[in-house]
């Protein structure tokens, strides 16, 4: 029993003196200026966040996360878009071939700076004159994944 006890002593006496993971383990989200997936004219607020694609999505209020929470896969584009935006994704490759990025290709797509591999691909997203059609393209899941990656946080 008494050795149990010193084992058990001895572990949390490591546990609470080793060195710990940082707070700022996690990609903290730039919310300034960024606008709610489902109501675009309004700003997001931190405390209506929802948890998606490994990290979380922002909202204007209650009601858009709750909208969201109901039917994710609807809102998919503008929600990969808002990951962008906030600086949780970076984009790492064309969304349409996977292909190397160019930097002469980059244009906004609904705000957000987008770059190609090539002047095909670009021609693909500036050809569509429907803004809601052009973000389906870049964001649409099968896109994102090509195209999209988690930003790690900063190992010390």
């Amino acid at each position: 029993m008494v050795l149990k006890s010193m084992v058990v002593f001895a572990a949390l006496t490591c546990a609470l003196f080793a060195p710990t993971a940082h707070v700022d383990d996690e990609v903290k989200p730039e919310l300034t200026g960024v606008k709610c997936p489902l109501m675009p004219k309004k700003e997001v607020k931190e405390t209506f966040a929802v948890d998606y694609a490994g990290t979380k999505v922002y909202f204007c209020c209650k009601g858009c996360a709750g909208k969201f929470t109901k039917e994710p896969e609807k809102y998919t584009a503008v929600a990969n878009k808002q990951l962008v935006d906030t600086k949780l994704f970076q984009q790492t490759a064309c969304p349409i071939s996977g292909g190397k990025l160019n930097d002469s290709t980059e244009v906004e797509v609904g705000g957000t700076k987008v770059k190609f591999c090539c002047n095909n691909c670009k021609g693909k997203v500036e050809g569509e004159k429907d803004a809601a059609a052009q973000l389906e393209i870049v964001f649409a899941k099968d896109a994102f994944a090509k195209g999209f990656a988690k930003v790690e946080p900063k190992k010390d």
